[in-house]
């Protein structure tokens, strides 16, 4: 086991990256924030989204309402500040609008206010990664209203678009005298998402990959070097799989590696799964198979507690720009509770770690705990 020397590189010229799992800030989430939208929703047993907040309630005792913006990232953002992260991305898996153009026959639809677009800019975030199966909740109105107002709050996004020309195209972050981070959003029919999201040569919708194939890989391909010069770092986003199990098919495992090895991507950002999944380094080159939730409203609601939902990790990785290859990767463990971002108890990091050790095992990486909790990644 092996972990690459931060020391190698001057801190200056190192390009850290944070990435979590899915941000949903509808339903439950929206209804305790300041500005919250119309409650009503369209799920088979639920119909008014403040029964969440009543759930979360009664597991984890009262939630003061309405919460400031920053309340749903809680101690997330003093770990933010502390690690300083060049450039910060998650799959945002919410639709931003007050359209009432809901999806039907979907089941769940998550929408929040406009107005509490500042519990994403509370965080900073830099990037929302949109190919996912919840964008298009509140049709295309929704989409179109989401992609907006993350432009007018200067949050840049990808993996949807008014045709698929946009879609396509990735978010680009300069990092001054460092290099660029640019970031390619897919999504997988795999993950939920509808066949008729797939965005078209002349319609709305999102960046839906046909397959995990070579072929597909070399288009990806083809659209990457369009963009990418020395010293940028490609991220590809990826909503893939189901929500639950670890289990990581060997089709994805390949179209990872054949991402790296001929796709031209850096860094590999899995998620979809509610929970924390295995991950690996390939010729130097982070594969995270999924990220897990980092804030919902699921608190309360009973099923697959195995699987530990609640627990979620921040992924803060490393990279050397002038090579596109892992120096670091370290996650700080977190629990969502009352909906907020907590430290995790050094017992639930305990957890993690050996989740992720024995995940581990089948791509030879490991974690090891320091003294404050955060995991650090080994690998061979």
């Amino acid at each position: 086991m092996m972990t690459s020397n931060p020391n190698r590189m001057p801190s200056h010229a190192v390009i850290t990256i944070f990435m979590c799992g899915d941000v949903m800030t509808g339903r439950g989430i929206d209804q305790v924030l300041p500005c919250p939208g119309n409650p009503a929703i369209h799920e088979p047993y639920v119909r008014d989204a403040r029964r969440y907040v009543e759930l979360a309630e009664s597991a984890n005792g009262p939630i003061p309402k309405p919460v400031d913006f920053a309340h749903i990232w809680g101690d997330a953002l003093d770990i933010l500040k502390q690690m300083a992260p060049d450039v910060r991305i998650i799959n945002l898996e919410t639709s931003i609008t007050t359209s009432d153009d809901y999806w039907k026959g979907k089941g769940i639809n998550y929408r929040m206010n406009p107005r509490n677009i500042p519990s994403l800019t509370a965080a900073g975030i830099d990037i929302c990664s949109l190919a996912n199966n919840h964008v298009l909740d509140w049709g295309y109105g929704g989409l179109l209203d989401t992609m907006r107002i993350l432009k007018e709050n200067r949050i840049k996004s990808a993996g949807a678009g008014r045709n698929l020309s946009e879609a396509a195209a990735p978010a680009v972050m300069d990092v001054a005298g460092k290099g660029r981070v640019i970031v390619f959003s897919f999504g997988s029919g795999t993950s939920g998402i509808p066949l008729k999201w797939g965005a078209g040569a002349n319609a709305a919708g999102v960046n839906l990959l046909p397959d995990l194939s070579v072929k597909t890989v070399r288009a990806i391909n083809a659209g990457i070097l369009g963009w990418k010069r020395p010293g940028d770092i490609v991220v590809a986003s990826i909503h893939w799989g189901g929500n639950w199990g670890y289990a990581i098919s060997r089709e994805e495992t390949e179209f990872a590696h054949n991402l790296i090895d001929h796709g031209g991507v850096d860094v590999v950002h899995g998620h979809s799964s509610h929970h924390a999944k295995g991950i690996e380094v390939c010729h130097g080159k982070p594969v995270i198979y999924g990220c897990g939730d980092f804030i919902n409203d699921y608190e309360g609601i009973g099923g697959n507690e195995q699987f530990r939902g609640d627990l979620g990790l921040m992924y803060f990785v490393q990279m050397n720009p002038q090579a596109g290859t892992l120096i670091s990767l370290r996650m700080k463990p977190t629990r969502m509770k009352r909906f907020s971002v907590n430290r995790a108890s050094n017992t639930d990091a305990l957890w993690l770690m050996d989740m992720l050790n024995w995940e581990g095992k089948r791509f030879g990486t490991k974690v090891d705990m320091e003294e404050d909790t955060t995991l650090l990644l080994r690998w061979r």
